[in-house]
This record gives structure tokens, sequence and C-alpha cells, in this order.
């Protein structure tokens, strides 16, 4: 019930500062209605007279709801609170035309809604109160639906004995794998990462070590059938077998027609490869007896690839 009391003053604010005095509250926690505004007489005064009413202070959860109400109207939406439990926790449910539109993408709008109504609801207590807030049921199914995702991926762990990685969810949404697999003999949880993106995973009790695989036939130390050494480099002859010796060429004697092209002499003595000391087509050239141009037609085999001296 609405506590009332009248108290005086010889002013009407004089009597609201003794009657919030003595009540012990703030102005915001009371209506004011002033009965008399007192008046000033020749000899003496009437004092001024008001009532206070202390308002029933609101509960944590009624808090929320009045918060979230002027936060819809703000929103211009159609969506309307109403205070559905408030024992261990706090449940909030919205009655609204398009529960599509208020819930968002894999619940991201609600989630927003839902934690604004947690830190107001929670607005100057010690111990933390949880706070829901659900549309159209949508918790109760979002609920069964991670405690069927989190058997079906206990299982696939155990069977493949891996880590199994979820992806990243609210703490909500986080306490709902954990508490499904609390009583699973073959399996763990935990959390890992940061918000906004920490996530479970699925830590199976037979969790395998796994040896990475040799490819193609390698061995220890990488080689394929002894193909490469113990220090990393390729060992040809331990692949191939031994290098059969490659053969050389021989060099055509000089003064035959098959070394022209060839030079064997040079400035420094022994032979140089690839210089051309023969000619090829016609060669020009004064003659002793200073004939005209002699053609490679005109020259004899024992001739090709020899030149013509000017002196004897």
């Amino acid at each position: 019930m609405e506590k009332q009391e009248v108290f005086s003053g010889k002013t009407a604010e004089e009597a609201i500062e003794t009657g919030l005095e003595a009540l012990g509250v703030t102005r915001e926690e009371v209506d004011v209605e002033v009965l008399d505004e007192g008046k000033r007489k020749l000899f003496g005064s009437v004092p001024a007279q008001v009532k206070l009413t202390v308002r029933r202070k609101l509960t944590d959860g009624e808090r929320a709801v009045k918060f979230l109400e002027g936060l819809f109207s703000l929103l211009e939406t159609d969506a309307s609170p109403t205070l559905k439990e408030e024992d261990e926790r706090i449940v909030i449910d919205l009655q609204t035309e398009t529960t599509k539109g208020l819930i968002g993408r894999r619940g991201e709008l609600i989630d927003a809604v839902q934690t604004l109504a947690g830190a107001v609801a929670n607005t100057g207590r010690r111990d933390y109160r949880r706070v829901v807030v659900d549309c159209g049921n949508y918790r109760e199914d979002r609920e069964e639906t991670l405690r069927h995702v989190a058997e079906k991926l206990a299982a696939k762990a155990v069977r493949l004995g891996k880590r199994v990685r979820l992806e990243p969810m609210n703490p909500y949404e986080r306490r709902i794998i954990h508490s499904a697999l609390v009583d699973n003999p073959d399996v763990t949880t935990k959390s890992e990462g940061k918000e906004p993106g920490r996530f479970v995973v699925i830590i199976p009790k037979n969790l395998r070590t796994f040896e990475k695989r040799d490819r193609g036939g390698r061995g220890k130390y990488g080689d394929r059938k002894g193909g490469y050494d113990r220090k990393g480099g390729f060992d040809r002859k331990e692949k191939y077998g031994d290098r059969k010796p490659y053969p050389k060429r021989e060099l055509p004697a000089e003064g035959t027609p098959q070394s022209s092209g060839t030079s064997f002499k040079s400035s420094s003595g022994g032979y140089k490869k690839g210089g051309f000391s023969g000619f090829f087509g016609t060669y020009l050239g004064n003659s002793r007896d200073g004939e005209a141009e002699q053609t490679v037609e005109e020259k004899t085999p024992e001739s090709f690839g020899t030149t013509t001296s000017d002196e004897e």
C-alpha cells in the first residue's frame, strides 16, 4: 500500500522538506499535494500543509519493463513488454505482430534488447540477476536447437578423436551448450576466444595426437625412396646410380677437311675451340701471278679450309 502523510511548515517548500526528511525518501519517490499554501496575517500566520504520498518502489523486473516501454515508444515499435517471471531470473515476454523484425538475424536484435534490459534491472545491485527477454517462444526453440547440435557435434568429436569448434555465441547460448554436455562422460567443453567472437570447443576424452603424413613414399628425411640425404640435399647417385662417363669428342687432325672452322693454335698456345680459321664460299685474294677470283668449285678437296700464301 502507498504511504500518505501530511506535513506542515511556514511555506509549502519547507513542509515538503520536512516530510522528505521524516520519511527518509527523495523528491522523486513521492507525490506531493499542497493542501494549504499558508497565509501571513497582521498578527501571526497560518502554516502551509502538504500531503506526501510515497510511491511504491519498483522491483528490478518492473524497472526493466518500464525501460523497454519507453525504448519501444522511441523506436515506434508496436511491441509490448510483459513481466512474466521474477524469481531466480527475470523473464520478460514481448508481444508483437511481426516477431521476425524484432528477433533479427540469429537473434541479434532480441539479444541486444535483452542486454539493455539486464543492465537496467541490475542497476544498483551487488549480485547479478539474470534477465531473459523472449518473443514468440524464440528462446525455447533456440535452446532445443542448440542442445541437439551439441549432442551431434559431441558424437562427431568422439568418433574422429578431434576437437570440434562451434560458431561464436553470446554467453547465454554458450551456457546452453555447456549445460547440455555437462553429464556427457565422453567429452568436456570450454570457451575460448574474446567477445564478441567467443566460442565453445568440444574436447573428446579419446583425443588423438595426429602425426604429419609422409607424402609419396618419402622417408624420414623427406626422400622419395632415397632421393634426399640427411642434410636435406638431393643425392643423385643414390637415386639414379653412377653417372656414365660422357664420351670425349675426337678433334680432327690439322689440315684435314673436317678441321675447317676450327683453330688449333692461338696466341697463348694450345687450342681454342670454336675459333674460325677456314673460309667458306668465295675467297678473294691476290695470287702470286695476280690471277682473278678463285671460287670454291675451283678448289680441290685438299685445299679446302687452307689459305693461299702471298709468299713462297
